[in-house]
This record gives C-alpha cells, structure tokens and sequence, in this order.
C-alpha cells in the first residue's frame, strides 16, 4: 500500500473519531473542531512516513489530536456555551439531553490532562491506549478515570 493510500484509510477508519474528540475540546463549536480535524490529519500526512509502528495507528493519531486541541486550548482563551442557545435549544428537548449538556458543560471545567482521558475513554479507546497517548501509567489512567467519574457525577447532580 503506498502513502496515499494508507493516508486515505487513516482519514476514513478515524475522521469520526477525531472529529468528535475535537468538538469535545471546543465545547462543541462545530466550525473551530471542522478546523482542528483537518490540521490533525494534515499534520498525519506531513509525518506518515515518521510513524514507526511501534504503537497502533489509532493511537498515534489520537496522540495527534490531544497534542493539535491542547495547542489550540493554550491559544484561546476557554470558549463558553452561549447561555440564549441553550436555553432556545433545550427548552423543548428531553432530560436526557439536557443532562447530557449538563455532563459536557462539567467536562470542559476539567484539566486538560483529565479532559483528555474521559473524552478518550467516552470515545472507547481502551485504556492501555489513553496510558500510551496521555503518557502515565495503565493503573494511573484507571485511578483517574474513577475520580473524573466521581467528579463529574458531583457536578452534573449540582448543575
């Protein structure tokens, strides 16, 4: 398979996933994570020929993508959820929703690092791969995870 090719099957087994990892980090603002997914996969492209192989393709370009959202993260300052869309939006929808939202709103207050791995695990990377892309042990990944857990049921009751 030439580099062509092998890009073309990156973009299309991972573009979902990396798309909606990026809406996670700017607060689901559709055009700016349209921008971050693009730069992911133009920044793949620019180093394929330097993947090794020494971890799952999968996880080189969620590393990739946590690396290109913190960037931008470090670059602006934090986005807010426009209260008047919420209000318009949620109004007539079901509670399921509004938790959700609730959920996302009590993610985006998290540490980068802790953002990364609950928006890794939710999109189920398994945990081996998040320890891999974060860069801390399996079992401290686990420990998180749990507490990020506990943290955001705290918050979302309180919300």
């Amino acid at each position: 398979m030439n580099k062509e090719e092998q890009y073309q099957k990156i973009y299309k087994d991972n573009y979902t996933k990396v798309m909606r990892l990026c809406l996670g980090y700017v607060h689901g603002n559709e055009d700016l994570a349209k921008d971050l997914t693009q730069e992911v996969f133009l920044k793949a492209w620019q180093h394929l020929n330097n993947f090794q192989g020494s971890s799952k393709i999968e996880t080189w370009i969620y590393r990739i993508t946590v690396n290109t959202c913190l960037q931008e993260l470090r670059k602006k300052k934090p986005l807010v959820l426009q209260p008047e869309l919420v209000s318009e939006e949620t109004s007539g929808t079901k509670e399921s929703e509004i938790r959700f939202i609730a959920m996302y709103h009590c993610i985006n207050q998290l540490s980068p690092e802790n953002k990364s791995i609950i928006l890794l695990e939710l999109e189920g990377v398994p945990q081996q791969e998040i320890a891999g892309i974060i860069g801390i042990g399996h079992q401290a990944v686990r420990t998180r995870i749990h507490r990020i857990k506990q943290q955001l049921s705290k918050c979302v009751k309180d919300e």
